[in-house]
Parts: C-alpha cells; sequence; structure tokens
C-alpha cells in the first residue's frame, strides 16, 4: 500500500513539473515574439519603414496634419508610442506632417452641398464628413454650418466638415377605421386632412339561401303530357349605385395602418 502512494506522489509530482515547465517554456516564447515599438517621429516614410522592418513590425500612414514644428513628409505622431511593448508583425500607425498651413479655408455656407464639396477640392481639401438636419427656413441640400469656419488659421488637417438642411420629411399618422360610416363624410373628412380617396367599389351582394332540389316545371309536365311552360330565367341584379350615402365595409390602408400625409385611400362600400 505505501509502494502504491509513494509511485502515485512521485507521478502527481512529474505531472506537476511538466505543467510548470509548459508554462515557462510559453511565457520565454511569448517574450522571445514580443519587441519595442522604436520612436519614428521627424523621419521620413523610408526611414520608418527601415527601422520597423529591423524590428519585425509594419508602419503605415494613417493621416496627415498641418504641423510649424515638425517639416513637410515627416512623422508627426505614432501609435502605439515610443517603447510600447508588442508582438512581432504589429502595425504601427503614423500620421505625416505637411508642414504649416499654406491653404485658406473657403467660405462653403449658403452654397449647394454639391457646389461646396466642388470647391473644398479645389482648394487641395478633403471633404471630412456631411451630415444633415432639419431646420425650419432652410433651403434643402444648403449647407448651414462648416468647420473649419472660413479663413481659419491653425488648422490641424486639410479637410472640412459640412453641415446640410435636410428636406422636411413627411408627416405620418396612424389610419383610424371608417367602417359604419357614410362614404359622403368619410370623404370630407380625409380631404380636409391632405388624403385623398381612389378607389371605391361595391361589395357583393350575399346569396341567397340554397333551396332543396325540385322538378323543373317543363320537365314535370313532359312527364305528365302537358304542354311544356317555359322556364323562367333569374336576371342578375342591378348593381348599386355608389352615393354619398353608402356605407363603408373596409378600407385599404387597414385602421391602425401607419401612413403618410396625402396618401390615397380604397373604400368597399354596401
Amino acid at each position: 500500500m505505501r509502494n502504491l502512494l509513494r509511485y502515485f506522489l512521485l507521478t502527481l509530482l512529474l505531472l506537476v513539473i511538466a505543467l510548470v515547465s509548459a508554462l515557462i517554456t510559453m511565457r520565454l516564447a511569448i517574450h522571445v515574439r514580443e519587441v519595442r515599438v522604436p520612436d519614428f517621429r521627424g523621419k521620413t516614410p523610408s526611414e520608418a519603414r527601415l527601422l520597423a522592418e529591423q524590428k519585425g513590425l509594419a508602419v503605415q500612414v494613417e493621416s496627415n496634419y498641418y504641423s510649424a514644428a515638425v517639416p513637410e513628409g515627416r512623422v508627426l505622431s505614432q501609435g502605439p508610442a515610443p517603447g510600447t511593448l508588442v508582438r512581432r508583425g504589429w502595425e504601427v500607425q503614423v500620421a505625416l506632417s505637411l508642414g504649416p498651413q499654406r491653404v485658406t479655408i473657403p467660405e462653403v455656407v449658403g452654397e449647394s452641398d454639391r457646389a461646396a464639396a466642388i470647391t473644398i477640392a479645389e482648394r487641395g481639401l478633403e471633404l471630412s464628413s456631411t451630415d444633415s438636419v432639419q431646420l425650419s427656413g432652410a433651403t434643402p441640400d444648403q449647407v448651414i454650418a462648416q468647420n473649419p469656419t472660413a479663413n481659419a488659421t491653425d488648422v490641424s488637417a486639410p479637410k472640412v466638415s459640412i453641415l446640410v438642411a435636410q428636406p422636411p420629411s413627411p408627416e405620418s399618422f396612424v389610419m383610424p377605421s371608417f367602417t359604419g360610416q357614410p362614404l359622403g363624410s368619410v370623404t370630407n373628412i380625409l380631404k380636409n386632412a391632405g388624403f385623398s380617396v381612389s378607389k371605391v367599389t361595391v361589395a357583393p351582394p350575399p346569396l341567397p339561401p340554397s333551396q332543396p332540389a325540385t322538378v323543373a316545371p317543363a320537365a314535370s309536365a313532359v312527364a305528365n303530357g302537358s304542354p311544356a311552360v317555359p322556364a323562367q330565367i333569374t336576371q342578375p341584379a342591378t348593381p348599386q349605385p355608389i352615393s354619398p350615402a353608402s356605407i363603408i365595409v373596409s378600407q385599404d390602408p387597414a385602421p391602425g395602418s401607419k401612413v403618410l400625409t396625402g396618401a390615397a385611400v380604397n373604400f368597399t362600400v354596401k
């Protein structure tokens, strides 16, 4: 029994040693694959890429900004910061300097969004973003604000964002139920609310109740030797005319539907 316990403890000890060794090996392997990010600031893109390759890293130019302190075409900022510990193969994002601001920001407020985009491009600038907002009294698709403002100095990037007036969206309503109401009064209500009646149809009359089968008079007369009497032919009922007093039995759009101003409504009446 003691020998069995001794073998069990020895096996457990060897297992613990193996796990600790594996953890240490993995940690060392991870540290071997890690490097510290060099300082690329002030370097040209080619110099930054060469330095990155020596460390097993990559460099990607992300954006450009104005700077009076850093010469044009050299790295202005980077991410991750210098000295950061990263894995080999990591891509470092850098921003290049455009030198001091030389372009005057144009005035585009009051222009259409299309004209503003053309003006910005002609100045060698980039349209950064275009947002829209509904503004009472503003002309749709007209620029109502810009950032940076016209003739701004100390601009960080050659980008201009604009805010454009958005056309007002049509009002929406929940369609009420008109079932059981006269067509004429409902039509007036809809017209006063900005809607229209498109199509009105008459509901088909209900079918007559089924009758038990009987021998036709003509067939009965023939069987009795009497002269044949012509069978009566039932004429179809004449459709009822549509009048303002007709009662609505169904509608389209259905009650509770969301509709926009000016939508057309169809009715079935009786």
